[in-house]
């Protein structure tokens, strides 16, 4: 397994400076709470999941198997 950032860097650019703006919050949540604190939940249990390859919710993250 191996988590990488989106290969597109003005994305990347573009979410690390939405998620500096908000506290480190996923920029594509509403909430903020535990659950969208980046690496947010969704994509821990993504990663967590062996068979799982892609992008989390926000495409910053890639995991590859």
């Amino acid at each position: 397994m191996k988590i990488t950032f989106n290969e597109n860097k003005k994305i990347v650019e573009m979410l690390k400076a939405r998620m500096s703006e908000n506290g480190g919050y996923c920029p594509c949540r509403r909430e903020k709470n535990e659950d969208t604190m980046c690496l947010c939940k969704e994509f821990r249990e993504q990663i967590a999941d062996p068979d799982y390859e892609g992008y989390c919710h926000c495409m910053l993250y890639y995991k590859a198997k």
